[in-house]
């Protein structure tokens, strides 16, 4: 590690702030280069301004293909959280593969952990983030903008005052639309009809391009910066106007078309956790449609999620049709998780990190996207109190006088979103962390978990060896995954292949490979099994039987296994 100060290697660094590029690339690289049995560190492609996007791969013999989880974070600029979310996860696997698992996981989730792959992509948006951290201004993915349609009036971000950050202005108008929060300067809450003056419109810092002197654009949260990443993957993929961030077509965005590239060539994820802020809430599928029209079998599992959700971070779960459209029957479009869950066959959700509603006591909504816009001043007056006396006042900033070269006298300061709403103060960030990959790593566990054994052997003759296979998946989940997976072209069933060395031949069968087939898991979610009016399980739809004849004497190498389970070999002497 050469010269480098030893704390920049601390493992919980990220525990307790959040890291910029450099930081989290040392600590990527020092995980892999002292655990290179089980860590990989690789990058799924470069960004615009030249950033690797780094994946971190974790689990036992990592170069072996097999049942794998996706954990991904920081896709929007200035949520940073989900990078220490998903960089808590890799450090928790890393542990146990070190052989100290995390607290109160059962012995046998262990076991299934180490049987399974882990793919970590702790900030999809790397020049997006380091933008955020380094300037303050707003940038929802990418500072990309790549859009040829710049003739028009739009705000583009400046340091207007010249102290290294961009945040919001505020200007004193007769028909503004705010007023500030008596007794908690910095403050802006909308205007009502008993509100006395004075009154102010709020716009990002900056300045307008193409300004003619007397129109000012409306802010726009895309205005300077074109992707929002979760709007860029193939999934019911629209175009702008119809999709806001959509960009040019599916995956014209360099990081997302990284994602789809090796998500494409990698049918073994069957989890999938997308990491956002904020809320604390966890949003999983449908987007599109009601659950009633979802596979009934995938429901069951999502609600096991949920109990695991509500129990290890107090979250809820919701529906993204039901209860996570920004505007009614209008689904989002290109979204991350409908592309994973859909066409990936993964059981994939988001999480919306930092539980900023509970945490100022406010009432919770449903819909529950209704907290983020049904706020009443008492909420307001909360959200300013817990800022001034838990997040020691990093939100609400004093408005400062400075004088803007189009707009003449204006003041810089208000909301600085970073830490205490887009991300939680840096003292919860380690508990934030921990109750996340507890609910995750459970997830993780209910892999598929395909073996083969030789249950009986017998001597039909001098030169003649018959030899019974068990194939059987001992997992939660079936070899498909997801129910609804199954008729995806990459969702192969498991074949069975036998090659004899040593002047051995196979008597029979002859023909190879041998179909298997699907072997379905042990589980079956919650409330879909077994009935107290219908105490009975299924027959053993979690194995199959294969009959093998060699003839004379040798090595047998059997095979098992598919792209999207990876495969097992045995090795029989005869």
């Amino acid at each position: 590690m050469g010269s480098v100060p030893d704390f920049l290697y601390h493992p919980r660094m990220f525990r307790s702030r959040y890291l910029d590029y450099a930081e989290l690339m040392r600590q990527l690289r020092e995980w892999a280069e002292r655990h290179p049995q089980f860590v990989r560190l690789t990058s799924l492609g470069t960004t615009a301004e030249g950033r690797d996007i780094p994946m971190l791969t974790v689990g036992r013999d990592p170069d072996d293909i097999r049942p794998a989880a996706w954990v991904d974070g920081n896709m929007h600029a200035s949520e940073l959280c989900g990078s220490s979310a998903a960089l808590a996860i890799a450090e928790d696997m890393i542990k146990l593969h070190l052989g100290d698992p995390p607290p109160a996981l059962p012995a046998h989730m262990i076991e299934a952990l180490k049987d399974t792959l882990f793919y970590v992509v702790p900030r999809i948006s790397p020049d997006g983030a380091e933008a955020v951290m380094k300037t303050g201004r707003y940038i929802r993915s990418s500072p990309v903008d790549a859009r040829c349609n710049k003739g028009h009036a739009y705000w583009e971000a400046h340091d207007v005052d010249g102290d290294g950050r961009m945040g919001y202005m505020r200007v004193a108008c007769d028909d503004g639309e705010v007023v500030e929060l008596a007794g908690f300067p910095g403050v802006m809450v909308p205007r009502t009809p008993e509100d006395a003056p004075p009154y102010y419109k709020l716009y990002p810092e900056g300045r307008i391009v193409n300004f003619d002197g007397r129109r000012i654009p409306d802010p726009y949260f895309l205005s300077d910066n074109q992707y929002d990443f979760n709007r860029n993957f193939p999934y019911q993929w629209a175009p702008e106007p119809e999709q806001a961030g959509a960009g040019h077509y599916p995956g014209s965005a360099i990081e997302t078309r990284a994602i789809l590239d090796f998500t494409a060539k990698h049918p073994e994820i069957f989890a999938w956790i997308n990491f956002h802020t904020f809320g604390g809430v966890f949003i999983r599928p449908l987007g599109d449609k009601p659950d009633h029209k979802m596979d009934q079998a995938d429901l069951a599992v999502f609600r096991q999620v949920e109990a695991w959700a509500k129990e290890f971070t107090g979250y809820p779960t919701v529906s993204g049709f039901h209860e996570f459209l920004y505007e009614p029957e209008t689904p989002l479009k290109g979204d991350l998780t409908d592309y994973a869950y859909h066409q990936r066959g993964a059981f994939a959700y988001a999480v919306e990190l930092w539980d900023i509603f509970r945490q100022i006591g406010a009432e919770p909504k449903k819909p529950f996207v209704d907290n983020y816009t049904h706020l009443e001043r008492k909420d307001f007056i909360a959200l300013a109190k817990w800022d001034r006396e838990v997040n020691q006042g990093r939100v609400f900033r004093k408005w400062r006088k400075v004088r803007h070269p189009q707009l003449g006298e204006v003041e810089v300061g208000g909301l600085d979103l970073l830490v205490g709403i887009s991300n939680p103060p840096f003292e919860k960030l380690a508990e934030v962390c921990a109750q996340q990959s507890a609910a995750f790593l459970r997830v993780a566990a209910l892999a598929p978990r395909v073996s083969i054994e030789v249950v009986k052997r017998d001597v039909l003759g001098p030169h003649l060896t018959r030899l019974e296979l068990r194939i059987v998946n001992r997992g939660y989940l079936g070899t498909y995954g997801p129910s609804s997976a199954k008729k995806l072209p990459h969702v192969e069933p498991l074949r069975l292949t036998a090659e004899c060395e040593g002047g051995m031949q196979l008597g029979a069968p002859t023909a190879m490979p041998i179909e298997i087939g699907h072997l379905d898991g042990w589980g079956q979610g919650l409330y879909s099994g077994m009935s107290i009016f219908a105490p009975w399980t299924r027959g053993n739809v979690h194995e199959k039987f294969v009959t093998l004849v060699a003839e004379g004497k040798g090595k047998l190498t059997v095979k098992v296994g598919s792209c999207r389970t990876g495969h097992r070999t045995l090795v029989v002497e005869i």
